[in-house]
């Protein structure tokens, strides 16, 4: 099963610009999804990280890996509506920087929940060579009530 932008969109509560997820290529709900990311020249963050060496955020490598994760646990109709949040990120290594241009595969299987609580085995690739890797625990919470007047 595979997902655009706007199908992801529909599941987490991401947007751009801090949407890091183009599309989803592979998803089995609850268990593991593969997503892909292509980091264009054009991101605004390479005009400061770093003038003349531009390399994506190591922070924003793990948010993408995240995010597929989120599509994964959030994809289960008991999740819909709900919010994902960092718990934890455990043995995370990064081995090469991304760079302007670079496509990465984003590739999330969950390897343990108990009640809201959960473990992911993440990892990104470019043409199948690791560039990070490691594990991102999870909370799924309820989203916050809005305010109301105003």
């Amino acid at each position: 099963m595979g997902l655009d932008a706007r199908q992801i969109q529909e599941i987490i509560p991401h947007r751009p610009p801090f949407l890091f997820v183009d599309r989803i290529l592979e998803l089995e709900p609850g268990r593991r999804g593969v997503g892909f990311k292509e980091f264009t020249s054009e991101e605004p963050f390479f005009r400061g990280h770093f003038p003349g060496n531009p390399v994506v955020p190591g922070v924003l490598v793990i948010e993408a890996l995240a995010q597929v994760g989120c599509v994964v646990t959030l994809s289960l109709p008991e999740n819909r509506g709900k919010l994902v949040y960092f718990a934890g990120i455990n043995g995370l290594r990064f081995r090469r920087p991304v760079m302007p241009g670079d496509g990465l595969r984003l590739e999330v299987s969950l390897t343990r929940t108990r009640g809201r609580v959960g473990k992911g085995s993440a990892r990104a690739t470019i043409d199948g060579e690791t560039v990070v890797e490691g594990e991102l625990t999870f909370v799924v919470v309820d989203p916050p009530e809005r305010p109301r007047g105003g």
